[in-house]
């Protein structure tokens, strides 16, 4: 299985680390990439979980780790316009982590909310 992350340590074992501050929760919703070049690559990508520091989304469309993009997404009623960076990649799985940043406080705690809300 190929898994790529950014900001990964050097582990000598194979056991998976979770490094999320955040609980990620399970969610299916349609998110849309702000910029057009994004757009075109992932003509549909769909939400397997989220939490307020990321999501994790399955597309059909390869990226790199470390790339930065921009997400358009309804959550639970709620609308996001988020900055983020492609986290980690699993080919296999057609699916890609994106790390949210530059994240206002009035978003960060509407995602808390959110998550919590859908958790329930």
């Amino acid at each position: 299985m190929n898994i790529n992350r950014v900001d990964a340590p050097d582990l000598d074992d194979d056991a998976p680390v979770n490094r999320r501050a955040e609980e990620r929760i399970p969610a299916r919703f349609e998110v849309r990439f702000a910029h057009k070049q994004d757009a075109a690559k992932a003509l549909r990508a769909y939400s397997l979980n989220i939490s307020a520091g990321g999501l994790c989304l399955r597309t059909r469309k390869a990226y790199d780790v470390g790339s930065p993009v921009s997400v358009e997404m309804l959550v639970d009623g709620e609308t996001f316009q988020l900055q983020g960076i492609i986290a980690w990649v699993r080919d296999e799985e057609e699916a890609i982590g994106v790390r949210f940043t530059d994240v206002s406080e009035g978003d960060r705690l509407r995602l808390q909310r959110v998550v919590q809300n859908i958790k329930r």
